[in-house]
């Protein structure tokens, strides 16, 4: 993306005055002395209890009876927070797509870290069940992992978790793929984390693919990996795997998952006809949507609402507030366009300050300037009741803060809100900026919104104006703790 020093005087669009970034630096955002991630101690540590009184249960109980929380932006906007807090009043807790690429990092109520990946965030909440929809594509010894690591820190997931029988099961071989897939492609890498999402999406689509439901009818799941793996041979010299030994390996799985199985589809529709709260964790986000994302840079399954409806198989009629959550400021990890993107020392200073490193691989993430262009696209996808901004706290200390309002077209002169489906002419673009005075306060500390400094909610104020249909920021992320959380009056 061409814009760091595209527009050194203003342009005019509908008689307002808009202008390219300064750099951060200049706008007194520090490079941290390291960027390690002892530097960002305030997003690794989070001892503040949550007290859940009656007022700060009001903030959270007048949602309806579905609710889905949604990623807006190119993932890893804190969603697992809000689902985390959430869940505490929820039945069930329901991943509906995508695999353990996902990373949701959440905190208990004593300050504890846990990284999920494929468990659903409401584990923590010993009254809610969680359950992993026939959308996901499950890698099994990762789940355990997972589930042994919840269970060495005394959280019990003994009848809590339950894994559809028709999800699709991702194997080594899925992640053997991905790797050399991704070394194939040379120069025009996609970026993904190697966890074999996009291959196991694949045998899918190509109906090759094996179910956990196939674990137990052993000629036909025999077939099935055995064809997978001839498939994989036969595409890729290299590919050296061996077939029985991962047969007889899940033969073993089989039997230890086989408490974790069921019909998810049954068991969801029947909590729903039973008035129990569910809530929908989405993974991933808008922008990496494999139809509505920055094609090809994307995921290999639909984050958006219709995604999550044939992930979990719930009704469209029966979702009530679907909130889509996005960071004050954007990140994106792998290749791809990144409209408004920071490069340089100021990247490093907001990546080390929002201790931005993927949950999943660890690898540090891109940062940038909150684009609304691609905000109200994703509203305009997922029809968002209301916006979960997170991480505020992390533009405290700037004198002045961007806000990406519009993309231009160099060679045209011509301006637009919307998003373009190519993504090598979304490259060629402009970013069009309103400059926001910023705030020197500390808000890590800060839970009633009439507490903000002005600045803060002026910038919050003018998200609001630039959303389509009225939408309003009611959430505010100030921090990483459970408490850390400022609901909008």
């Amino acid at each position: 993306m061409v814009f760091a020093n595209i527009m050194a005087d203003s342009c005019m669009m509908k008689a307002s005055s808009y202008k390219i970034a300064p750099k951060a630096s200049q706008l007194g955002w520090q490079r941290p002395n390291s960027l390690n991630r002892a530097s960002s101690a305030k997003y690794t540590t989070a001892k503040k209890r949550f007290v859940c009184t009656a007022s700060s249960e009001d903030k959270y109980t007048g949602l309806t009876q579905v609710v889905a929380v949604l990623g807006s932006q190119w993932g890893d906007e804190g969603k697992g927070k809000l689902v985390d807090i959430l869940a505490q009043n929820s039945d069930l807790v329901i991943r509906a797509q995508g695999g353990a690429n996902a990373g949701h990092t959440i905190y208990d109520e004593e300050g504890n870290k846990y990284a999920l990946h494929q468990v659903p965030s409401g584990i923590l909440n010993p009254k809610c069940k969680c359950v992993i929809g026939h959308g996901v594509v499950c890698y099994l010894p990762g789940l355990f992992e997972e589930i042994e690591k919840l269970e060495a820190a005394g959280v019990s997931c003994e009848g809590r978790i339950m894994l559809s029988d028709r999800a699709h099961l991702l194997f080594d071989l899925h992640r053997t793929v991905d790797g050399l897939r991704e070394e194939a492609l040379g120069g025009k890498k996609i970026g993904t984390t190697k966890r074999g999402i996009g291959p196991a999406y694949a045998t899918k689509a190509f109906r090759s693919g094996a179910r956990v439901c196939d674990l137990y009818n052993t000629a036909v799941f025999e077939t099935r990996v055995r064809t997978m793996f001839s498939d994989a041979a036969a595409q890729f010299p290299d590919f050296d795997f061996d077939a029985e030994a991962e047969i007889e390996k899940y033969v073993a799985l089989a039997a230890r998952v086989k408490p974790f199985v069921g019909d998810t589809l049954a068991y969801v529709n029947e909590a729903y006809r039973e008035g129990k709260q569910i809530l929908v964790e989405g993974a991933n986000a808008t922008m990496l949507d494999i139809d509505f994302g920055t094609y090809p840079y994307v995921t290999s399954s639909s984050p958006c609402i219709g995604g999550v409806i044939s992930g979990i198989g719930l009704a469209p009629s029966k979702f009530g507030d679907i909130i889509g959550v996005a960071k004050a400021y954007t990140t994106r990890v792998g290749s791809g366009p990144y409209p408004t993107e920071l490069f340089g020392d100021d990247a490093e200073a907001v990546r080390a300050k929002g201790f931005e490193y993927g949950t999943t691989t660890g690898r540090p993430r891109r940062c940038g300037w909150l684009d609304m262009v691609a905000l109200n696209y994703a509203h305009t996808i997922n029809g968002f009741t209301s916006i979960n901004l997170t991480k505020l706290d992390v533009l405290s200390g700037l004198k002045e803060i961007q806000l990406g309002v519009a993309y231009k077209d160099p060679a045209t002169g011509e301006v637009t809100t919307n998003m373009p489906a190519d993504a090598d002419y979304l490259e060629t673009l402009e970013v069009v900026y309103e400059t926001l005075p910023g705030w020197e306060e500390d808000i890590s500390k800060v839970r009633e919104y009439a507490d903000l400094p002005e600045t803060a909610k002026q910038y919050i104020t003018r998200v609001e104006e630039l959303l389509q249909d009225n939408i309003k920021c009611s959430y505010i992320g100030v921090g990483p703790g459970r408490d850390a959380m400022v609901v909008k009056p």
